[in-house]
């Protein structure tokens, strides 16, 4: 996509669009393990360095919040309640917002931070004072419904591209590697393989933790309910598995499992995983696995089953730190290309 004609744009005062609030500091001693975002001064993952039950200084969603300290300049868009760091502004908005105006606003709040990574802060009153140059009605009013489908048809664009990339990265993730000297697993030597306990949506209102079921995309998450009264989660560290068409997918946090029924998912955990390994061995699974259909289903027998082939240490153990750096670098290399496909400014 061409570059914007930003010729006929104009300058608004941040704190004319938006109510600034500093966070709160919350030391790791205080925090409380749980299922709310804690937005620290992080320039990846949408700001999140934990996840907490502490709820006092909580802020709302549909937000942006933008690092002054530490990675200067980073600004997300939150579309779940949360707890900004002592080192983020929270930016609430003025005017009627949604994630679409919200990434196009970010993108100008980098810009404009990018002048503060040379003297380490942009504190609250400096912000207040910036200008984000923005498009404009002819109110002279900023341009909300402009930026609003300038977005979207971004959104359009960037997912095909993504469409395409991902199926590059699938045949450039086996390409790159010599599995010649891999040795042979079954996943039941591997993994505790468990069922998740008998639940269904239908007996959940919404709320904020992932109800992971057996479908081929978006993780796994169907949807996010809240847990009923002292209900136990799905611990996270694990990978899921579709029964179904044998999808896999790493689960960072704990969650709320579809099981109780033939396509209930499957849970393998291992103490060894960490998030980059567990990606690692999720695709591979993914791969032995996709011979499962409707028609004929896995279960919790024929998954731990399946061999599939790892890279080894010099023990003939699993290399988990190879998995986890290969994968890393992966994923740094999509993250690049995708930044790149986002990127519609300078």
């Amino acid at each position: 996509m061409s570059k914007i004609d930003t010729q006929d744009w104009r300058a608004f005062q941040i704190s004319d669009l938006f109510e600034i609030v500093k966070g709160k500091r919350l030391t790791k001693a205080a925090m409380t393990e749980g299922q709310i975002r804690f937005i620290g001064a992080s320039a990846i993952n949408n700001g999140i360095t934990a996840f907490i039950s502490n709820k006092e200084y909580l802020h709302p969603s549909n937000t942006i919040t933008v690092s002054y300290n530490g990675s200067v300049g980073e600004a997300f868009y939150q579309d779940e309640v949360f707890w900004a760091s002592d080192d983020v502004n929270v930016l609430y908005p003025k005017f009627e917002m949604n994630e679409y105006i919200a990434m196009f606003i970010i993108t100008i709040l980098k810009k404009s931070g990018k002048k503060y990574k040379f003297i380490d802060k942009w504190k609250k009153e400096d912000m207040e004072k910036d200008c984000l140059i923005l498009p404009v009605e002819q109110t002279g009013r900023p341009n909300f419904s402009y930026m609003e489908t300038y977005m979207k048809n971004r959104a359009v664009a960037v997912s095909s591209e993504l469409t395409a990339l991902q199926s590059t990265l699938k045949l450039d993730f086996f390409k790159r590697l010599d599995i010649k000297n891999w040795a042979e697993f079954r996943i039941e030597e591997l993994f505790d393989v468990k069922r998740p306990t008998s639940r269904s949506q239908a007996n959940y209102s919404e709320g904020t933790v992932p109800f992971v079921a057996s479908g081929n995309y978006n993780n796994g998450v169907l949807k996010y309910l809240q847990p009923n009264k002292d209900e136990s989660l799905e611990q996270g560290g694990c990978i899921t598995v579709s029964p179904v068409d044998g999808s896999a997918f790493y689960q960072e946090k704990p969650f709320l499992g579809r099981g109780g029924a033939g396509s209930s998912i499957i849970l393998l955990y291992n103490a060894a995983l960490d998030l980059y390994s567990g990606y690692f061995i999720a695709t591979v699974i993914r791969s032995v696995c996709s011979k499962y259909a409707y028609g004929d289903m896995a279960n919790k027998e024929t998954i731990g089953n399946e061999v599939i082939k790892l890279p080894i240490n010099d023990r003939n153990e699993p290399d988990y730190k190879f998995m986890s750096d290969y994968m890393a670098h992966m994923l740094e290399k999509a993250s690049r290309t995708f930044l790149g496909l986002r990127t519609f400014m300078g």
